[in-house]
């Protein structure tokens, strides 16, 4: 066989061993969605046996997840201190128990994706999306209402640009976005006008979240470069987080708390 045709053939075979590869891959990722639509759909005594499965093998990733995680550490322990006379070599040794504990970067980590921390307002009154949206009808003859209008402030970004109106669902005024924040540092006692980089959890729902509408209680990124701030690395930390404590659309304004 001359050389180029067997250059192509090995290319042809390589290729193909790409392709399935591929097509695997794809596979896999569409059993995910195949998976959750049969759960979605099937009924009755299918329905109790494919939910205990799927029971079962969440509680097993978990452990799995969990083992993964967890570290041994060695801890003081008094008690385990032999009473009486010891050995020389024994002398300079303490009790120790092992113990499973985590690292501060996973807990860390727990608690972001939880989206839990020790906030000033840890609860607040709901809002009924009647209070938050209001009806806005389109069409010749006005008969059409499916567009909402946010009648509280909201939060955009600098590349935001509007849909055009005929798909436009929610309708955020541009008299009630706002860009920057009043944060006092609990520390400092003092309060700086910074800008807002975005919300990371409003706790009435998380299309607010989505949309960008600050509420009371809502927690917020702001850009906090201005202050200084440095970690413990000799970096400069640029966002943090910060919780709104009042009611943006009836102040005018945005007042938070930092998060330290």
């Amino acid at each position: 066989m001359p050389q180029n045709e067997y250059i192509e053939t090995s290319i042809k075979r390589h290729g193909r061993r790409l392709d399935y590869a591929e097509r695997k891959r794809k596979r896999e990722a569409r059993e995910v969605h195949k998976n959750s639509q049969f759960a979605q759909k099937v009924t009755g005594l299918r329905a109790k046996m494919y939910n205990k499965k799927r029971h079962s093998e969440k509680i097993q990733m978990k452990k799995t997840i969990k083992q993964h995680e967890e570290k041994n550490a060695k801890q003081k322990d008094t008690e385990a201190v032999p009473e009486g006379a010891v050995p020389g070599y024994l002398l300079d040794r303490e009790g120790q128990q092992r113990a499973k504990v985590l690292s501060n970067m996973i807990k860390q980590k727990r608690k972001e994706k939880a989206g839990k921390w020790s906030v000033p307002l840890p609860k607040v009154r709901g809002i009924a999306e009647d209070e938050m949206f209001k009806v806005l009808r389109s069409g010749k003859t006005k008969g059409k209402s499916w567009k909402r209008m946010v009648t509280k402030a909201t939060f955009v970004g600098d590349g935001f640009t509007r849909k055009p109106p005929k798909y436009e669902r929610f309708i955020r005024p541009a008299a009630l976005r706002y860009k920057k924040a009043h944060v006092t540092h609990p520390e400092l006692k003092a309060t700086f006008c910074l800008p807002i980089i975005g919300v990371k959890k409003n706790p009435q729902s998380p299309l607010y979240t989505q949309l960008g509408v600050l509420t009371k209680g809502t927690v917020i990124e702001v850009n906090v470069s201005e202050l200084g701030l440095v970690t413990t690395g000799g970096k400069v930390v640029w966002g943090k987080y910060a919780q709104i404590t009042n009611n943006p659309e009836l102040d005018g304004c945005v007042n938070a708390l930092l998060l330290v």
